[in-house]
């Protein structure tokens, strides 16, 4: 396992990631986070290691700046600003593109919270490059302009006490054409902090990954 901090360039700001390599890695995960989190989230962090041992490769960023994080926790001027984040999501793709280490990689999105409507939008510019989308209690929502034109196969994962969330889910996959698929995990709430339930968004994420990132 290849780990390195990457440093991704956009516009006048620096974001930073951390990149997990498996040798023989046959594809790549860049992750999405909601407001509120980043690239040292220990749920994601967690799912991001049982990719890892699932031979996939991941890169986890922080989406914003320090300072914008500190500012967004004052005001939110940030945590629902989506075409920003999602213009930084299609900057770091840019960049795994240009990388040496991921540039042959195929590329899938896991996007958690307000980080999912990034994610799907950032989708819709590289309908090539985007093999696949994981939502994890997503607000695919907040990309509704966009939704009829997701072309990369989709999985949402929804925590089955999370009431708010899912009939949002619900009634957001009915605008997406794609392959998609709703995962409803019993018991769970938005954060997945019951005992076993992030065990199982990461089973789901990793067999969903491992059959779309070809």
């Amino acid at each position: 396992m290849k780990e390195e901090t990457a440093s991704i360039p956009v516009n006048e700001i620096i974001l930073e990631g951390n990149l997990q390599t498996p040798a023989d890695a046959r594809g790549i995960v860049l992750f999405a986070h909601g407001s509120g989190s980043g690239r040292f989230s220990p749920r994601n962090r967690y799912v991001a290691k049982m990719l890892n041992k699932a031979g996939i490769a991941t890169l986890l960023i922080d989406l914003l700046t320090r300072e914008e994080e500190e500012e967004d926790v004052a005001t939110g001027e940030y945590r629902f600003d989506i075409e920003l984040l999602a213009k930084r999501l299609e900057a770091t793709t840019d960049w795994l593109k240009k990388n040496p280490a991921t540039k042959n990689l195929a590329i899938g999105y896991y996007g958690a919270s307000t980080g999912a409507a990034a994610a799907l939008i950032a989708a819709v510019k590289f309908p090539k490059e985007v093999k696949t989308v994981v939502s994890r209690g997503g607000r695919p929502d907040l990309a509704s302009q966009y939704l009829r034109k997701v072309t990369a196969p989709t999985l949402f994962i929804v925590g089955g006490r999370d009431a708010v969330v899912l009939d949002l889910n619900k009634r957001a996959m009915e605008e997406i054409e794609a392959e998609k698929k709703l995962e409803i995990i019993p018991g769970a709430t938005h954060l997945f902090e019951e005992p076993g339930k992030l065990e199982e968004v990461a089973k789901l994420s990793v067999d969903w990954f491992s059959a779309h990132l070809k």
